[in-house]
């Protein structure tokens, strides 16, 4: 064990999928008090509109820290409007709301102990143009992915039911792991670094869809078309 180090969930969200901001989504979450059930899939009645694209094994929960919003308000103050929502949890989609683990203290194939549940970090979240849709703020997405301000994302190892009373007790940490904001950069910031993608390919504990495109970078020299992520159209 690497830490004993205990971070209390702020809160915990699940969401259903609506229309809402001319959107399919289920990004609008509600807190959820008590136990829940946390399965390979996610917590359970956690949906999700886009399957291709989010949620699964590999992407099952989203943290994001609490820390963030202040940024972003500021950062976007000028921009604000009466349409716009306060800049707080779950803004971001996030099943997990957390103080105390930013992009550069959580790393790839970390594993927490979280109630009865054991999850790992796959990956960090890819920020997406619903996100922009969600502020009502152009490119919001844009902006997320170039400062790797982009929380992160769990498979489930070992289900089970938690709660935001169970504390995420870090238990395992991989010798080469690389931190989010790391990962971020090289896979965003500097993307067809031969160095960097052989860093990233080997994070043994990414997710198989970072690992695919990775690997594609590598022999094709190429990087994957980011406008329908990041924009919404091709």
């Amino acid at each position: 064990m690497h830490s004993t180090n205990a971070v209390q969930p702020l809160a915990i969200y699940k969401g259903q999928v609506e229309d809402k901001y001319g959107l399919q989504t289920a990004i609008d979450k509600k807190s959820i008090q008590g136990k829940i059930l946390l399965s390979f899939n996610g917590l359970e009645g956690d949906e999700c509109a886009d399957t291709e694209h989010h949620g699964g094994p590999e992407r099952a929960l989203h943290q994001y820290p609490v820390e963030h919003y202040t940024y972003w308000q500021r950062k976007y103050q000028k921009v604000s409007d009466s349409k716009q929502p306060e800049w707080q949890a779950p803004g971001m989609g996030e099943n997990i709301s957390t103080q105390g683990m930013l992009e550069d203290t959580v790393y790839i194939g970390d594993q927490y102990q979280w109630g009865d549940a054991i999850i790992e970090v796959s990956q960090p979240r890819s920020p997406c143009f619903k996100l922009s849709y969600r502020w009502n703020i152009k490119n919001f997405s844009v902006d997320m992915q170039e400062i790797s301000r982009c929380g992160w994302l769990y498979r489930v190892i070992h289900p089970g039911n938690v709660s935001n009373q169970d504390a995420l007790i870090l238990i395992h940490r991989p010798n080469n792991a690389l931190n989010i904001k790391q990962t971020c950069d090289l896979f965003f910031t500097d993307p067809l670094n031969p160095v960097g993608l052989e860093q990233l390919k080997n994070q043994q504990a990414l997710s198989m869809s970072w690992k695919n495109k990775v690997e594609q970078r590598l022999s094709q020299g190429v990087i994957e078309d980011w406008n329908f992520r990041l924009l919404g159209h091709k």
